[in-house]
């Protein structure tokens, strides 16, 4: 009687145990074993308006899952629809859903590269961010031209563009848009550290004016090697009280980017950023300057040129002169050479 007892106790045990072990076996493979298996580490964007389905589709699309029972079984568990966070979130070869659910449900998203680039307007700028973040490009935009937020920045819409540091900055994607400008500005500042203030103070100007003759000397030249040179021409001109006579104003007064010769038609143009009229700098920069423009600026090449001409190759530099007479020689060159190649505008 007490073999059978003891019999039937140790199958009650043997079959305890294989339930325990066939339900932690079950709970592992749904929780614990490998269950994404994307070619390479995918990113899902969880917007404002996504819901506990959008992410379910998203996630199952672009994640390409074995079982995704485990993570609805978590969801509904830890009641996910009341815990969504916006973000990009990372899905790598062999995840298990414990570890991409409690990503998505803690909000522990991945960085991303945000690149701001050498653009030549404001609205330019507000496109190329909604394109790469949360932000709509309406958003920035209100804020690029509210007039009482850049007060507030230290800023007009005319010296705003001095304001970025055009380069790739890691960022959460669903970053707000004062965190951007925030970001924006400390960026700003580290840039101009105390060497490059103490430099553009030896040149006898402000960030704002770095930025908006580093600008011109952009538009002027994509040749790094040159714009030291092209700098240190304008610089010369603005020690001597000329025009700065930069054809690229032109171009911004018109906001015609695309001339290829500007005429005696096009230098009537009245507008405050029209340096054949006027002297000294424009009211701000032309477009975003790169670092390298800027610090072309700060560490101008000296010489005694202040007239320069494009090179009539077409190569995208320059000759430089040191008087009229020289500089003369060098334009006609360079307009023989638009009239073979037929450039009239």
């Amino acid at each position: 009687m007490k073999k059978k007892k003891r019999n039937i106790l140790l199958s009650i045990l043997i079959g305890a145990f294989l339930l325990c072990a066939v339900a932690g076996g079950t709970f592992y493979y749904y929780l614990f074993a490998p269950q994404f298996h994307p070619s390479k580490t995918v990113y899902i964007y969880v917007d404002r308006d996504d819901t506990a389905d959008s992410i379910y589709h998203k996630i199952k699309e672009f994640g390409h899952v074995n079982k995704f029972a485990g993570f609805q079984w978590m969801a509904k568990y830890k009641d996910f629809n009341q815990n969504i966070h916006t973000g990009r979130y990372a899905i790598r070869p062999n995840d298990n859903v414990y570890h991409v659910y409690s990503r998505f449900s803690r909000g522990y998203q991945e960085p991303m590269n945000l690149t701001i680039g050498s653009v030549r307007t404001l609205d330019r700028l507000a496109r190329s961010i909604g394109k790469q973040l949360m932000i709509d490009s309406a958003e920035i935009a209100s804020q690029l031209f509210d007039s009482t937020f850049l007060a507030q920045m230290g800023y007009t819409n005319i010296t705003l563009p001095s304001l970025f540091i055009p380069e790739t900055y890691q960022v959460y994607w669903d970053m707000s848009v004062d965190e951007f400008f925030k970001r924006m500005k400390d960026e700003h500042e580290r840039f101009w550290n105390k060497d490059r203030l103490a430099q553009a103070t030896a040149i006898g100007m402000t960030p704002e004016e770095v930025s908006t003759l580093a600008s011109i000397v952009e538009e002027e030249t994509n040749n790094n090697e040159e714009k030291p040179m092209v700098a240190g021409l304008y610089i010369n001109r603005l020690h001597q009280d000329m025009p700065l006579q930069a054809d690229p104003t032109i171009k911004f007064s018109l906001q015609d980017f695309g001339l290829r010769r500007i005429t005696n038609e096009h230098l009537k143009v009245n507008s405050p950023y029209n340096t054949y009229i006027n002297t000294g700098l424009p009211p701000g920069p032309i477009r975003i300057p790169s670092k390298k423009g800027i610090d072309s600026v700060l560490n101008y090449t000296k010489h005694n040129y202040i007239y320069m001409c494009a090179k009539e190759d077409f190569s995208g530099t320059h000759n430089f002169a040191s008087n009229y007479a020289d500089h003369m020689a060098n334009a006609r060159k360079y307009w023989k050479a638009l009239n073979e190649r037929k450039i009239f505008k």
